[in-house]
């Protein structure tokens, strides 16, 4: 009887066309996702236009998205550890693609906020979700690079709703790009029947058979047999609440500075995706140069998170989160101040990367820390903690815009996050993750070592 320990297979898994499977599913997930999220930022001055809004107003309908996003964060995330990922990922599909397309219907604002909190649902709880399922799947010396490579279609749907907005507003109005967003609901059957389960949710389900599919594919080398036995380890067994588990061993601490963390981190991206086309169109910029300003944002943050992962594969990851959030510090508050729009457009390229691009690293960093049987509880609460920064950005920056202060006041204001997350960052107890445990601490029996060596 062998003992196997699927940790250790996904750890030293080498990279093939399973791998490619499961990065290309959540990738395009990500980049839906990153659309849906983009799309109001876009078509604000329009909506402003169209509706009679106020910058504060408009702030608040912003955030009603936000606001559904941290439900989501918390709820689906938390909810996939029991009935499986599978499952919350295809439920957060449908609702951020009904909803989106939905509010492109509306015509005041408490309809328009209504649909977007339902959207916000959806968007909020698919990201925790791939995460887990992009940290499980993928080999350990290349994780972080995955993790981040995904998330990097978060800028990719920016950009798309950026490029598509310039043309499908100015032909079809506001309503068009919110629309647009309805076509990923066709892609569920697929997900559902293409998409593997977790792990450790086959293993709690006794769905021996579909894990042993799944192994194989993920590691030719393993040869499944009747007698396998596919144990947990201690930590992955994720009896009572799944929350309480989060402050257990040690973890704490950590975990109260991953939520500071996401909180100012998601603060800062909010800030941006919702306010950089006003504040630039306000500093005498025209609309379409304003919609090219996010596109170098997310142009940037694709960079960011590429190159963010890249760097944390190869050096400490959370000495480079630290290091991603003093350049954000640096680069927004340099945006408030009169350059040559050369040195602009690089510092909101820069800006894109130590934002969105250092928030999708510490997505990175939150699926290593957590064990894998609560890693989507982990992941969903920080997200859901992060997103009260999220619903608080576009109100506090478009009071401030209201209020009609200097420019370099309204981006000190997005910077002054960054530090804090600086900070919170350094702070996390690296010695308490899960990824450091795995490294000293071997759970394989000799039987399953050796297959796991072939």
């Amino acid at each position: 009887m062998r003992q196997i320990d699927v940790h250790k297979l996904s750890d030293e898994a080498r990279f093939n066309g399973f791998h490619g499977k499961v990065l290309l599913w959540c990738a395009l997930i990500i980049i839906f996702d990153g659309y849906d999220l983009a799309v109001a930022g876009i078509a604000l001055p329009s909506i402003m236009k169209e509706m009679g809004v106020t910058a504060q107003n408009a702030g608040f309908m912003v955030s009603s998205a936000l606001f559904g996003m941290m439900f989501g964060a918390i709820f689906l995330g938390t909810i996939a550890d029991k009935i499986g990922r599978r499952k919350a990922i295809a439920i957060c599909i449908f609702l951020f693609s009904v909803f989106t397309a939905a509010a492109g219907f509306t015509h005041d604002p408490y309809a328009f906020s209504a649909m977007r909190f339902l959207a916000g649902l959806g968007i909020g709880g698919v990201m925790p979700n791939v995460v887990a399922q992009m940290t499980e799947y993928s080999p350990k010396k290349i994780r972080a690079t995955m993790v981040t490579l995904m998330f990097s279609g978060y800028a990719v749907g920016g950009m798309l709703a950026a490029l598509l907005g310039k043309g499908l507003i100015e032909a079809y109005g506001w309503s068009s790009v919110f629309l647009a967003a309805g076509l990923p609901v066709i892609l569920i059957p697929f997900i559902l029947k293409s998409m593997p389960e977790s792990m450790p949710f086959l293993i709690k389900e006794n769905r021996l058979s579909e894990l042993k599919k799944i192994v194989s594919q993920m590691s030719p080398g393993y040869r499944p047999d009747d007698n396998d036995r596919f144990a947990l380890p201690s930590e992955d067994k994720a009896e009572g609440a799944p929350i309480g588990k989060l402050f257990q061993d040690g973890r704490g601490f950590s975990t109260v500075m991953f939520w500071v963390t996401f909180f100012m981190c998601l603060f800062m991206v909010y800030a941006l995706s919702s306010w950089l086309t006003k504040l630039m169109a306000s500093a005498g910029y025209s609309l379409g140069s304003a919609l090219t300003f996010v596109l170098v944002l997310n142009f940037g943050a694709m960079i960011g998170a590429v190159g963010g992962g890249w760097l944390a594969d190869r050096f400490h990851i959370k000495y480079v989160l630290v290091g991603m959030y003093a350049l954000a510090a640096v680069s927004i508050t340099l945006l408030g101040y009169k350059v040559p729009t050369e040195v602009l457009f690089l510092l909101v390229g820069l800006a894109g990367a130590s934002t969105i691009g250092t928030q999708i690293v510490t997505y990175a960093y939150a699926g290593q820390f957590y064990p894998m049987a609560i890693r989507s509880t982990g992941i969903g609460w920080a997200s859901g903690v992060g997103r009260s920064g999220a619903i608080l950005a576009p109100i506090v920056i478009g009071t401030l815009v209201g209020m009609s202060l200097p420019l370099e006041q309204n981006f000190m204001a997005i910077a002054i996050p960054a530090v804090i997350a600086m900070i919170a960052a350094s702070m996390i107890n690296h010695r308490r993750s899960a990824s450091a445990s795995h490294d000293s601490v071997s759970v394989l029996t000799p039987a399953a070592s050796a297959m796991a060596g072939k």
